[in-house]
């Protein structure tokens, strides 16, 4: 897995208007959540944290008044619309230490003719050792035919990792593909309704 080492800066200001404050400087309110001791309030660089977050389960190496502190990310909140970082929670974690964490599935492969994959699941959970948390599992539907899942069962899971997630889960199911006049029927009654909904607003409206 990936380690990013960000230097921090310790916080002192709170509420909305000092959080405003630092995140017009370029940078985001987090908090460092550890095992036992109080949450430390800090800041880091806005950029470098969003470049570190593409990452899934980054392990941020944390350098704070000269001390370095391993944490993975516990909760990321960003701008409902604009998207930018508004603040991270922190879980400072050990090396050697197991940690439970939600890993993302990425589907490879395109199934059998006819065939449409299902996405039931985009992650699962499983406990690994902190500073070996795995990025993404693959799950490939290469060839599946129609009727054919995939579980979280099916997942290689690297040594040391073990699963959390409900083993008969389902990650991936195919269907098959709409022909094309189910698709046009379909498209048909959306029509038909979007005009049914305007007749309505038109007839309150008048």
């Amino acid at each position: 897995m990936s380690e990013v080492r960000i230097v921090a800066e310790p916080r002192t200001e709170f509420g909305k208007g000092a959080a405003r404050r630092i995140r017009r400087a370029n940078k985001v309110p987090a908090v460092l959540y550890s095992h036992g001791s109080q949450p430390v309030h800090i800041t880091l660089p806005g950029h470098e944290l969003m470049l570190a977050l593409k990452t899934s389960n980054v392990l941020l190496n944390i350098e704070l008044n000269g001390t370095s502190h391993l944490a993975l990310p516990k909760d990321v909140q960003r701008h409902p619309i604009k998207g930018f970082l508004e603040h991270v929670d922190l879980l400072q974690v050990r090396r050697g230490e197991k940690v439970e964490v939600s890993v993302p599935v990425v589907v490879t492969g395109e199934p059998a003719p006819g065939g449409l994959v299902t996405h039931e699941l985009d992650a699962v959970e499983v406990t690994a050792e902190a500073t070996h948390v795995p990025e993404t599992f693959e799950v490939s539907v290469e060839g599946l035919r129609i009727g054919a899942s995939t579980h979280a069962r099916d997942i290689q899971l690297p040594e040391g990792v073990e699963l959390v997630t409900d083993p008969d889960a389902v990650i991936v199911h195919i269907v098959a593909a709409p022909t094309a006049e189910q698709v046009e029927a379909e498209l048909a009654e959306a029509e038909a309704a979007v005009g049914i909904e305007r007749e309505a607003t038109a007839e309150a409206e008048a």
